[in-house]
């Protein structure tokens, strides 16, 4: 049942991307939740563009609305209104079977606690999205996480468990698995938040590799000294885009 199911996915057929276009570009996107007390508008007509290789840092308090800015970049939730391109694909157009499929082949994304399945071992871990996708040749999918295990430095800890692994050990695993299939953004939600300041930095290191080779790269972060080493920081107040820009980096706090 499962494989029929992959089988469908894989078979969706997306729309062409539009070439030469920007990473993110989201226009007048609105998100409104409707809750037992009524509606609760969480974007409020957002407009920002990310540029292909940029790192850029989003921030902002609990509730301000970053989380579903992040939602609606990686296709978990869809805009109420508005426009939403990823690498050049109209998501807002795309249905669910449409969006599953696109995701896995466009976006990477690390979360805060890893999420690593435990019962598969690192390299195992890292083949999933490639066995998801069906994106490279079965006999393929072994060499390749390997290779990107090795990128980010963790190539002897392949055939352990990651419960066998330090906390950033994993991450740098789930940084691993989110490149498996050379999606171009890579979307980073609070990656360093169960790491100690010497671990974290050295994602950050990571991360500014990854831009130089040409990944787009957004990181949502509640800290200060890690989003003032990107290269922009997007501030989200109260469901609107506050300030963007180098600038930014002197007035946030």
């Amino acid at each position: 049942m499962i494989g029929k199911w992959f089988s469908r996915l894989i078979a969706v057929d997306l729309p062409q991307p539009k070439p030469d276009a920007p990473a993110v570009s989201l226009k007048s996107v609105r998100k409104v939740y409707t809750t037992g007390a009524g509606e609760f508008e969480a974007l409020k007509g957002i407009n920002l563009e990310v540029a292909n290789g940029e790192f850029a840092a989003v921030v902002g308090k609990s509730g301000s609305g970053k989380s579903t800015l992040i939602n609606m970049i990686t296709g978990i939730d869809r805009p109420t209104t508005g426009e939403l391109w990823v690498a050049g694909t109209p998501v807002h157009t795309l249905n669910e079977n449409q969006i599953a499929v696109w995701r896995g082949r466009t976006v990477g994304v690390v979360f805060q606690f890893f999420q690593l399945l435990p019962t598969l071992t690192v390299l195992e871990n890292v083949m999933l999205p490639m066995d998801f996708c069906n994106i490279y040749d079965y006999s393929e999918r072994p060499e390749r996480a390997l290779t990107l295990l090795d990128l980010v430095g963790v190539k002897d800890q392949a055939d352990k468990l990651p419960a066998n692994l330090s906390g950033g050990q994993q991450q740098r695993v789930a940084i691993a698995r989110s490149l498996a299939n050379d999606p171009p953004l890579l979307v980073a939600d609070e990656p360093t938040g169960n790491l100690d300041s010497r671990t974290a930095a050295a994602m950050i290191d990571l991360f500014s590799e990854l831009a130089l080779g040409g990944k787009t790269i957004l990181m949502v972060t509640h800290d200060k000294d890690l989003a003032q080493r990107c290269h922009r920081i997007v501030t989200v107040t109260e469901g609107q885009i506050a300030a963007s820009g180098d600038a930014e980096r002197d007035a946030y706090d």
